[in-house]
């Protein structure tokens, strides 16, 4: 039996401030303050990670609206019926506001028997009532919307949980919904997720409609940052041979809590037997002692003598499943760290569920999408005593030259680096670009390192207080609309996810020796945004390329950086225990993230866009996967990549002609073929390709 071998993975350490769990005079945390103030927003749109307590914002708001602002009544809409638990009664005046949140039990439709469809009729009742709030799942609210019409839901709140679930594509039913909503325009909304992307790079929201939300953001960054015992978070990948039963003890501690997800059946990675994979990893585990008659959790004693509570919710029985969900769900038992070890599950426990003790989030098979990995490493990420570690791992089957299913094992690789990229961006504090420019002053709050502000140079700026990293860079494009301004304050996220999650750009970038940089960066980003925000004029679509393109090269440029900068500031640190250490002492804030990034940036004295365009975002993650596989694998993915690679397109060529038409107006010339520059001569490619088609269309 092998280790399994380890791929681009992240480690992100924060500084255990406790902000973001102190709640203010109306008991409200952070996060909350921040959505609340904007309350009167007819459209609201709220970017807040897991367990940042959005259902709760959301109670705040509702009921302000429905007692201050003339709002009839709340329809609170979630993805699935165990997410209703998350907005049953709060008594929020014990924590001083004004009003309790309060739910009759006949109006959450979640707890109900019978299906969704089944449920439309008394959502007709309650829409006909004096009552306030409804919660239902998305699917009753489709129905109820086909069947009652749009204006039935007039002079209400209509509030979406989970709203990546909703796309802008026509074939999506409740994003269709949303729109007619919007176009009514009598209703108020409020838009609630984790992860404003989708898996499917599909946009979650049309940009016409989208730019009449309000944003509310609060990152990742800040949310962790912000804990009070949770500081450390790691994310990793591994590859295994063979049957992933067989080797998942590798990665598996019976002494973390544990939230493990086997492999869907239909994956390659599954034996089609989940029943005995179940069975397998308990024998893993140790010795079965029996069932647990009130929980309906396995007792398996290990060979050290625990005894292991293991909630098993992958066997088809609905007595025995539903037994063991509902123990799971008991309110006693929220705060109870012992109640259970680990939850064996395969399309539950994700989005919603609620574990705070959760330390380990183990994934077997690549998800497809990277809003459900976002999901499940939110199930680890909840803050908890004596919990200072938490970690994501994904063990994936390592492509095998000679299987027949390569091509597939190929495509689950660069959705795992996708995804490592993706998940270092999102938990990275925010890089706020501005250009350098004369006239540029401090910004208050901001920390300049021991020298101060220097007007000459490129500096760079740490705002203690939110992880905010500011950086100088010459020749950064500034959006002129509010639209492009509000894109690159808001957005940059979306855009990255986007555009690791293109699997040609991640091929090219990663396989493709030839490649110039500016390919990925210039053409294949400036094609992303584009289509996704046709409206913007040219010069502001420029400017939210530059500032999009900043993000994934520093991450990826400074994580080296990062690495050493933190072995230099935990060596020139005295060791310190962790919190709760028998000597009592506290652990020193670790700020080695921010020291990292700000040692990177000011390491290049003079950051600029033409500098950073030379950069191949997914440099890093090639090197880290070359280290970490077989050479005759890693030239099976290059092999499979090299099969399919894309020739220049049409629409490519004329993005480089415009390229080439700006390298005109720079240096006075046409780019040549001839040219040492490859990106001069790849500009010069798309001219004359041009060229031949008009020559082509003229011959007939």
């Amino acid at each position: 039996m092998s280790q399994p071998i380890a791929v681009p993975a992240v480690s992100v350490t924060y500084a255990q401030q406790g902000t973001s769990t102190k709640a203010n005079e109306l008991g409200m945390r952070p996060m909350q303050e921040r959505a609340y103030q904007k309350r009167g927003e007819q459209y609201l749109l709220i970017k807040s990670p897991p367990a940042s307590g959005k259902s709760r914002a959301l109670m705040f708001i509702a009921l302000d609206k429905l007692e201050n602002q003339g709002l009839k009544q709340a329809i609170i809409v979630v993805p699935e019926k165990s997410i209703g638990s998350s907005f049953h009664n709060e008594p929020l005046s014990q924590f001083g506001f004004w009003a309790d949140w309060t739910v009759e039990p006949r109006w959450n439709l979640c707890d109900a028997p019978g299906t969704d469809g089944g449920k439309v009729d008394a959502v007709k009742k309650f829409l006909d009532s004096t009552a306030k709030a409804l919660v239902c799942t998305h699917a009753t609210f489709r129905f109820a919307v086909d069947k009652f019409g749009i204006a039935a839901f007039d002079d209400r709140l209509i509030a979406v949980d989970e709203f990546h679930h909703v796309s802008a594509n026509p074939d999506n039913k409740l994003g269709d919904h949303i729109r007619q909503l919007m176009a009514q325009d009598k209703t108020h909304i409020v838009a609630m997720t984790g992860s404003y992307f989708r898996g499917d790079a599909e946009a979650v929201l049309h940009p016409d409609d989208e730019k009449r939300f309000e944003t509310v953001t609060y990152t990742y960054y800040e949310q962790l940052n912000g804990y009070q015992h949770l500081k450390q978070l790691d994310i990793g990948y591994y590859f295994y041979t063979e049957s992933y039963a067989d080797q998942i003890m590798q990665v598996l501690n019976p002494k973390e809590k544990t939230i493990l997800h086997i492999p869907n059946v239909n994956s390659r990675e599954s034996t089609k037997d989940k029943i005995k994979e179940v069975e397998h990893i308990i024998e893993a585990l140790g010795e079965w002692q029996g069932t647990d008659p009130a929980t309906g959790f396995q007792l398996v004693r290990t060979p050290d003598g625990r005894v292991l509570k293991i909630a098993d919710l992958v066997d088809d029985d609905p007595n025995k499943r539903d037994q063991v969900a509902t123990a799971l769900k008991d309110p006693a038992h929220k705060h109870n760290r012992d109640h259970v070890d680990i939850i064996i599950a395969l399309g539950m426990a994700k989005e919603g569920f609620d574990w705070i003790w959760c330390e380990h989030a183990l994934t077997v098979g690549y998800r497809s999408s990277l809003t459900e990995i976002v999901q499940i490493i939110g199930r680890a990420t909840r803050d908890a005593p004596g919990k200072t570690r938490a970690r994501f791992t994904n063990l994936i089957a390592e492509p095998d030259a000679a299987s027949e299913v390569v091509t597939e094992a190929v495509n689950d690789t660069l959705k795992a680096i996708a995804a490592s990229l993706l998940m270092e961006q999102v938990l990275a504090p925010r890089f706020e670009f501005r250009p350098k420019r004369p006239d540029n002053q401090p910004t208050e709050g901001f920390d300049y390192g021991d020298n101060g502000y220097d007007p000459n140079g490129t500096n760079v700026g740490v705002n203690p207080e939110t992880g905010q990293i500011q950086i100088e860079i010459k020749g950064l494009a500034t959006p002129s609309s509010p639209e492009a301004q509000r894109i690159c304050k808001e957005d940059l996220t979306e855009l990255v996810a986007t555009f690791v999650q293109d699997k040609a750009t991640l091929e090219q970038g990663l396989f493709n020796e030839e490649v110039v940089p500016e390919e990925l960066t210039q053409v294949r980003m400036g094609k992303i945004i584009k289509e996704k925000f046709p409206e913007l004029e040219q010069e502001d679509q420029e400017a939210v390329r530059q500032h999009a393109i900043n993000d994934p090269n520093f991450v990826q440029q400074g994580k080296q950086a990062v690495g050493e900068a933190a072995g230099a500031y935990n060596a020139a640190s005295p060791a310190q225990p962790e919190a709760g250490a028998p000597d009592g002492r506290e652990p020193t804030p670790n700020t080695a993230l921010i020291e990292g990034v700000r040692q990177f940036a000011l390491s290049v004295t003079e950051l600029d866009m033409d500098l950073i365009d030379r950069i191949n975002p997914f440099g890093e993650a090639y090197a880290i996967l070359a280290k970490t596989m077989s050479e005759e694998r890693l030239k099976e993915v290059a092999a499979i990549i090299a099969a399919k690679r894309i020739t220049l397109s049409l629409e490519e060529a004329r993005d480089l002609a415009q390229r080439a038409k700006r390298f005109k107006q720079e240096k006075g010339r046409l780019p040549t073929l001839t040219a040492a520059d490859p990106w001069e001569r790849r500009m010069a490619e798309g001219v004359a390709f041009l060229q031949r088609k008009v020559r082509e269309e003229q011959n007939g």
